[in-house]
């Protein structure tokens, strides 16, 4: 994996894993699945040999945190497939060079591969550099965002560089990249005067910024290769006499996309699919109302579900809500694709999720050799590590119908 990439996930988990917090004086107990069967705010679904074998509280709606990148990550499959690639569109204008966003995977290494397809179509001097973001509305919000310098809360632009985020490194008042493939623009030099001394990753807060730094860092790879570039920087709509110059489709396909989205819970990925996903391909003004009406379609023609509730494809917002049998039934669909979710060494396949008094887990556990689905959604503070012992217990309980007496199933 990347430099890029795993630093911002890394550090995205070690957020993730604060935005918990415990009960004082909870600690599981010894049988982790009565401990949520007597939660009050509590429900969890499980399936063995296509049986439903426990089904408490189910039925009700809860907040599903992360997990709903196992919906967001389905929807994306069926709509392009696991070997789709994402690409960025490059024209040349009266002189400028034109760049058309579409890519929620272009970090600074396959920005390099860009600038090299550029270079290679014959491009050798620009009067500036014109970007276009127009896919997605310029005005796009996403619930439960906060303002944050949290690369979790990094905004959502269609063209957008290190998922809107900036490393940088502050040692004795001297400023420098954090990345070797990254360099330092003035963008970082002025937000590095507000941050203390040591590594930091920094999300980009609004559209104006991360476009801001797209076009410097842009600009620097194409000078770095010998192109002559002018200083002006354009914000719009491709003219429409542009010549296309160069289509880069992302090195990686979706499986390579989905797969560090769900174990490293990337927001900025999830969210941008999702407002990919409102629209065809190739439109423009995608919002999170478009993305919402779209899912809503998607989810009654596959699932014919009642009483959900979708505001957004990452699980930032407290107002989504699904119930654990909904949940199930996105995981028994995602079967095919079992081997994308993070793995819970010898136990489980599954997506955490984590919000302030929520914690959810929904996946497959490996049961006498064979992969059971289940899900799991916590609406309360519980130690962090309870959802994976429920896994390991569903896993290895020697007798799953003890948990299914009276109203509990």
């Amino acid at each position: 994996m990347i430099k890029t990439f795993a630093f911002v996930f890394s550090l995205s988990l070690v957020v993730a894993g604060l935005a918990l917090p415990h009960r004082p004086g909870l600690a599981a107990k010894a049988d982790p699945v009565l401990e949520v069967l007597s939660l009050k705010e509590a429900s969890l679904a499980f399936e063995q040999d296509a049986k439903l074998s426990i089904a408490h509280q189910a039925e009700r709606p809860m907040i599903p945190a992360s997990t709903m990148k196992v919906l967001t990550a389905l929807a994306a499959i069926q709509r392009w497939g696991l070997d789709h690639r994402f690409a960025t569109d490059t024209f040349t204008a009266d002189g400028w060079l034109w760049v058309q966003g579409g890519d929620p995977f272009l970090v600074s290494e396959e920005l390099e591969r860009l600038v090299a397809g550029i270079k290679g179509a014959g491009l050798r001097e620009v009067k500036g550099i014109g970007l276009d973001d127009g896919r997605f509305s310029p005005a796009l919000r996403i619930d439960g965002r906060s303002t944050s310098d949290n690369p979790y809360d990094a905004p959502v632009t269609a063209l957008a560089l290190n998922f809107n985020t900036l490393a940088l490194t502050k040692e004795g008042g001297k400023v420098s990249s954090a990345e070797a493939q990254t360099p330092l623009t003035p963008l970082g030099r002025e937000l590095a005067a507000r941050l203390g001394s040591g590594k930091h990753r920094i999300n980009l807060k609004d559209r104006a910024t991360a476009l801001r730094y797209f076009g410097e860092v842009l600009a620097a790879k194409l000078a770095g290769t010998g192109i002559k570039v002018g200083d002006e920087v354009r914000i719009g709509q491709v003219p429409a006499d542009a010549r296309r110059l160069y289509r880069h489709e992302n090195s990686r396909n979706l499986r390579e996309v989905l797969v560090p989205m769900l174990e490293y819970s990337n927001n900025f990925i999830a969210n941008y699919l999702f407002v990919l996903l409102g629209g065809k391909d190739g439109a423009r003004g995608l919002d999170m109302v478009s993305a919402q009406q779209a899912a809503r379609r998607w989810v009654d023609g596959t699932f014919g579900w009642r009483d959900y509730r979708i505001e957004d494809g990452a699980g930032l917002s407290r107002a989504n809500r699904l119930s654990a049998r909904q949940l199930l039934a996105v995981i028994k669909a995602f079967a095919p694709y079992r081997d994308l979710l993070p793995a819970q060494e010898g136990v489980a396949r599954a997506k955490t999720g984590t919000l302030t008094g929520v914690s959810t887990y929904a996946g497959f556990v490996r049961r006498q050799g064979v992969w059971e689905p289940f899900s799991l959604m916590i609406n309360e503070s519980v130690p962090y590590n309870l959802r994976l012992e429920v896994a390991e217990t569903l896993a290895r309980a020697p007798d799953i119908s003890r948990y299914c007496r009276g109203s509990k199933c």
